[in-house]
């Protein structure tokens, strides 16, 4: 049965659904308990951010990077987007000044699949076209 995915998921929300979810705002507790349901999508990248963070022991969640995506795969609640030709091109298309190629990638996924960006990231709320939410 197919279901209507109705949000994509920044890195640090991505992480605090899975880990933290206290660090939530109300809205996007709401939004990812809806999530799980009707399922959400996160950029492949966010996997390569957390992963980077994870070597360079600039964060430490318990878990090795593999044993996280195979666990969020497991909740059936969040599809990873995988960054193709299509979606750099986008990225590079985003009329936006943010230099960031990681937000940019996100951003860029969230249009293209023409769903709000769930972020606490100020920057990307100041470009409108993100139609970001928290």
């Amino acid at each position: 049965m197919a279901r209507d995915v109705m949000v994509c998921l920044d890195t640090h929300v991505l992480l605090w659904w899975a880990l933290d979810r206290e660090k939530l705002s109300a809205k996007a507790l709401k939004m990812c308990t809806r999530m799980e349901q009707e399922g959400g999508y996160a950029s492949a990248i966010s996997l390569w951010e957390i992963g980077l963070k994870i070597k360079n022991q600039k964060l430490e969640i318990g878990l090795t990077i593999e044993e996280f995506a195979r666990r969020i795969s497991l909740t059936g609640a969040v599809q990873f987007v995988p960054v193709d030709a299509e979606l750099w091109l986008a990225n590079l298309l985003l009329p936006w000044e943010h230099r960031d190629p990681a937000d940019r990638t996100i951003v860029a996924t969230a249009r293209h699949l023409n769903v709000p960006l769930l972020t606490k990231d100020e920057h990307i709320h100041a470009f409108p076209p993100a139609k970001a939410i928290w």
